[in-house]
């Protein structure tokens, strides 16, 4: 990878300094701004040897490549840190805890996205969406209506109910009397699709019997 070919050549910058007798703080100058107070020693040994390219500079002591710290360069530094607890894996590089991303974990994450223009903020440490108002719901993608929808009546777009078939209104509260496909008879009423509200002394489906008292 490009990364660990660009570590290669600055651990070879850094070694061709040293071996040419200046002191580190000055070759650290040269690469990447780092300084140890020591003279490089090239017969120096480490044990637990560096890691992550680090260089063993004398008896137990590593010269860390930017990016890396800890006594054996075994803890990679982002700058800046990783926020909302993330976890520094490489040289600017986190991983992130659930509900946040971003290179440094630095903006909030909500699972699947928040729909119709809603936004995704953090409240005490958990990502959420924030939805504009007629929307409710995890991801902003339920339509509300103030007015409710009865009936059976589904809200489609904040404060716009679909009806069921024989009802109509903005409510769906009012029925459609062209539902009741035979009339209702003797003064009765459509009160639901094919369904008849009958007068005193009637019955039947559409009110067409009468009751002999």
């Amino acid at each position: 990878p490009a990364g660990r070919i660009l570590h290669l050549l600055h651990l070879l910058h850094l070694v061709l300094l040293l071996h040419q007798g200046l002191r580190s703080a000055d070759a650290g100058a040269a690469a990447a701004g780092l300084a140890l107070p020591f003279v490089y020693e090239s017969r120096a040994r480490c044990e637990p040897p560096c890691r992550n390219y680090g260089l063993c500079v004398r008896n137990d002591t590593c010269f860390c490549l930017h990016g890396y710290q800890g006594e054996r360069c075994q803890h990679a530094t982002c700058n800046p840190q990783c926020k909302h607890g993330g976890e520094c894996l490489r040289s600017d590089k986190c991983r992130c805890t659930v509900g946040f991303e971003g290179r440094f974990c630095q903006k909030a994450s909500c699972s699947g996205g928040c729909m119709n223009g809603g936004q995704c903020v953090t409240v005490l440490g958990v990502s959420k969406c924030s939805c504009l108002s007629g929307w409710g719901g995890a991801r902003c993608h339920q339509a509300m209506c103030s007015q409710g929808c009865r009936n059976g009546g589904v809200c489609v777009v904040p404060d716009i109910c679909s009806c069921l078939p024989g009802w109509h209104g903005g409510a769906c509260q009012h029925t459609s009397p062209a539902e009741c496909q035979k009339p209702c008879l003797n003064g009765g009423k459509c009160v639901a699709p094919d369904v008849c509200r009958c007068r005193h002394y009637y019955r039947g489906p559409r009110c067409a019997t009468r009751v002999i008292a």
